[in-house]
């Protein structure tokens, strides 16, 4: 940003990437906590303080939308405790996915920054009153942990279910009774479906 960043006519920047990231992790758990994980995650620099806050705000609540609306799957949104926020924020924000057995599973993050990055390397701008000041920061990422809420949250001990709006198909066949003919006209049905789509 030092380097791109020399005006206020170049504020804010927005960027967003998709990345797969590999960390050390000595016990794994599938699409929780993975050595490998696919990262969508932003960055942002603002002229002032409002603005990076608002960014911040305006992130959280696109992942809670995301997946309250879309995913199905109820989200308590708050801050982190000092001790618990990302190493050089001022505060971090967190979606955390509400589990069947009552506990909640962090997915997403939002962070302000404020000044204290632009400050440790030197990212200023000439603004409107022609005065050198400092930008303001945040960051922001979920990661393929989503889909493990998703699939804790509405799968059971028979099998993967996908909430209406991302299911590719949504059809539920209940056998009432125990007999062959019902067997056999269930099966029938079942593959009817299957070749129709």
């Amino acid at each position: 940003y030092a380097k791109i960043v020399k005006s206020y006519r170049d504020l804010p920047k927005l960027y967003n990437q998709w990345c797969s990231v590999v960390r050390w992790e000595k016990t794994t758990r599938p699409f929780l906590r993975g050595s490998e994980f696919l990262w969508q995650e932003g960055h942002t620099v603002h002229a002032t303080e409002e603005e990076a806050k608002e960014e911040t705000l305006r992130m959280l609540n696109i992942y809670k939308d995301t997946c309250k609306d879309l995913m199905a799957i109820p989200m308590v949104t708050g801050i982190k405790t000092d001790k618990e926020k990302f190493a050089g924020a001022e505060e971090t924000y967190t979606i955390e996915a509400l589990m069947h057995d009552g506990k909640v599973l962090q997915s997403g993050t939002s962070h302000y920054f404020g000044q204290g990055f632009a400050k440790a390397f030197n990212m200023k701008f000439l603004d409107k009153d022609n005065k050198e000041k400092f930008v303001y920061q945040t960051s922001w990422g979920v990661t393929t942990r989503m889909i493990g809420g998703l699939i804790m949250v509405h799968s059971d001990n028979y099998g993967l279910v996908l909430p209406p709006k991302i299911a590719p198909k949504q059809v539920v066949i209940i056998k009432i009774g125990n007999n062959e003919k019902l067997d056999e006209l269930a099966n029938k049905y079942m593959e009817e479906l299957n070749n129709n789509n």
